[in-house]
């Protein structure tokens, strides 16, 4: 027996298609298809599908407040199809909050060449979806008067020497707002390569700088790298760093995919152990695949301390993984750790130097 799934879109030409596409691949058993929440919450009763594709914007009751309903009263994995626009970004990037695994673009029926490696990239999504354990919505920082949300200070720098690299890829999304959200806005500046669509990097960024004591942005070419800043890879491009006489600077760039991947974790902890070594932190987290191993290794051999999220925590434990079983990852924590352990490293570079 395959993948039980279960397709909950309104458009019908979009079902059919999905549901094509799932009938004529190998390990999958598509067990329905619902126009809208309440057609997929009988059909869910019915067939116990093993995974879910859930459309965003759908009528009588819109995907996000069907998604949190099911992570509350039945958790399961659920990939989120979504439209590549940034309303589309903004609400996906609130339902992998809530509890969906991944997502994926809606496909485009006029382009028919493309269907094949959409197919592909559907399947692959699925069959790691599928595998992961739903975790639901992880809870957010708490302010200090629940009655009113105060922005934190940001502190402004002029250079950095010390630096945090952050990969993730399945499950990042969230993995990075843990982290990032328990951090001190005096942190090391940090550089993040997650997988993300291009339309989604900005908007992700957004979300980020919202929930942190550190100012987050989307990276740009030539940027400077400052403390108690984090700089996020844009949707495909590279994102490396350089340094530049007494400071180091973000190098975006739309060189060729590595590891099938634009950001590449591999082309950033590369960079990083070229140009900061022993004086870098290198942090992998969930995410399906093995990029981010290498560059976690070159950067462990320059003599930086690194880290892996481990396997119970992580969503997918592919990239973790992939980097523990080369010996690239120096120590091995959950998630909520892994923020204390920089802190504790930030305090003791500090305290060294």
């Amino acid at each position: 027996m395959g993948i039980r799934v279960l397709i909950v879109d309104d458009s019908a030409l979009v079902r059919q298609v999905l549901r094509a596409i799932l009938e004529s691949a190998d390990g999958f058993e598509v067990v329905g298809a619902a126009a809208d929440p309440y057609q997929a919450r009988e059909l869910i009763k019915r067939h116990a599908p093993d995974v879910l594709t859930l459309d965003v914007e759908m009528p009588r009751m819109d995907g996000l407040t069907f998604l949190d309903n099911l992570m509350r009263l039945r958790p399961m994995p659920v990939l989120m199809v979504s439209s590549l626009t940034e309303r589309g970004a903004e609400v996906t990037l609130q339902a992998l909050e809530i509890g969906a695994v991944d997502c994926i673009a809606k496909p485009k029926l006029d382009i028919a060449a493309g269907l094949q490696a959409y197919a592909d990239e559907l399947c692959a999504k699925l069959r790691v979806v599928a595998a992961a354990q739903p975790r639901g919505r992880r809870p957010g920082p708490v302010p200090a008067d629940a009655g009113s949300v105060v922005s934190p200070p940001r502190i402004r720098y002029r250079t950095t020497d010390k630096l945090i690299a952050v990969g993730a890829s399945t499950g990042g999304t969230e993995a990075i707002r843990a982290l990032l959200a328990d951090l001190p806005a005096d942190s090391p500046a940090l550089v993040i390569a997650q997988h993300i669509p291009a339309m989604f990097s900005l908007p992700f960024a957004r979300r980020m700088d919202s929930c942190s004591a550190v100012a987050v942005c989307e990276a740009r070419d030539g940027q400077p790298v400052i403390p108690g800043h984090a700089y996020i890879a844009p949707g495909d491009r590279h994102l490396t760093v350089q340094r530049d006489g007494a400071r180091f600077r973000c190098r975006v760039d739309q060189a060729p995919p590595v590891n099938r991947h634009r950001p590449s974790v591999d082309v950033l902890f590369h960079s990083v152990a070229r140009a900061i070594g022993a004086d870098a932190l290198g942090v992998i987290l969930t995410g399906m695949g093995r990029d981010g191993a290498e560059g976690l290794r070159a950067m462990r051999d320059a003599g930086a301390l690194t880290l892996a999220q481990d396997r119970e925590s992580s969503v997918v434990w592919g990239m973790p993984g992939a980097a523990v079983q080369i010996e690239a990852a120096e120590r091995q924590l959950p998630l909520e750790q892994i923020a204390g352990a920089c802190r504790e490293w930030a305090r003791c570079q500090r305290t060294s130097g």
